[in-house]
């Protein structure tokens, strides 16, 4: 095969369900205990709505930023392939796959399942790089430090916001014990925040598992003899598999030292 493919499969949990004021429903939260509290301006399904909304954007432009640092680590080794396909833009149209970016994310949200899909493979030809081997890696890893970049990002302006004030230093302190509540317009921009923070970071980890097609695989398959990266290519989508339908528990072990690494520096940055 002449090309190989950077992609990846998503795998991310629900959102907390923003509630009426009387009464918080459950929901998956963001962080684990994480309940929402907000005016009685509007309705519980309204407000299910807007979480909803929250998740798509924090979705599409967490993998936006991944297939886009992908192309643009690429076409910066020597292969325009990606670059020419207008793939360097966060743009999600140009990452989006129909299935896989849209309709399977969107039932699992509407029907309360994790949420799972995959965006469009950046497509590349390592018989453009200059060197193969190490371009390969570079290109691969660029797509999950691309997602940690957005986490630190919103990680810092959830910082700024406590420092706006008492009302933006509660909704942040709130947030991080586990509630937020209040009527300010910062309460949303906190939680789309939030929800930039979780997915980027749940993006970039569930990516680096050396799991084909997963980025990290594209690392480690370079350490491995001919016969064993031929089996290892081969049989990798049936480990993916298992991986995303009953590797759960490992999944959160992965995932929760690097979301606990945020909370910390979050807690620091506010002074909790």
């Amino acid at each position: 095969m002449a090309g190989v493919f950077h992609g990846e499969p998503l795998a991310t949990r629900k959102m907390p369900i923003l509630a009426d004021q009387a009464a918080v429903a459950p929901g998956r939260p963001v962080f684990p205990g994480v309940r929402v509290l907000v005016s009685n301006s509007a309705s519980p399904m309204t407000l299910a709505h807007v979480n909803i909304l929250f998740e798509l954007i924090a979705f599409l432009f967490a993998i936006s930023v991944h297939e886009s640092a992908h192309a643009w680590t690429a076409n910066r080794c020597g292969d325009p392939t990606a670059r020419m396909l207008g793939r360097i833009s966060l743009n999600p149209l140009k990452h989006i796959d129909p299935f896989g970016t849209v309709v399977l994310p969107l039932i699992a949200m509407l029907t309360h399942f994790p949420v799972i899909g995959w965006a469009k493979p950046t497509p590349v030809d390592p018989r453009n790089f200059k060197n193969p081997i190490l371009d390969d890696i570079l290109t691969a890893v660029a797509g999950p430090i691309s997602n940690f970049i957005v986490a630190t990002s919103a990680t810092l302006l959830l910082a700024a916001i406590a420092l706006t004030g008492a009302e933006g230093r509660m909704i942040v302190q709130g947030l991080l014990k586990g509630f937020a509540f209040g009527n300010s317009a910062l309460v949303p921009l906190s939680l789309l925040l939030y929800a930039l923070l979780e997915i980027n970071v749940l993006l970039a980890v569930f990516n680096l598992i050396p799991v084909p097609p997963l980025d990290g695989s594209h690392v480690l398959r370079h350490f491995l003899s001919d016969d064993v990266r031929r089996v290892y290519d081969t049989v990798g989508v049936f480990g993916l598999m298992a991986l995303v339908f009953f590797g759960g528990q490992l999944l959160m072990s992965l995932l929760r030292p690097f979301l606990s690494f945020y909370v910390s520096i979050l807690s620091i940055l506010v002074g909790i």
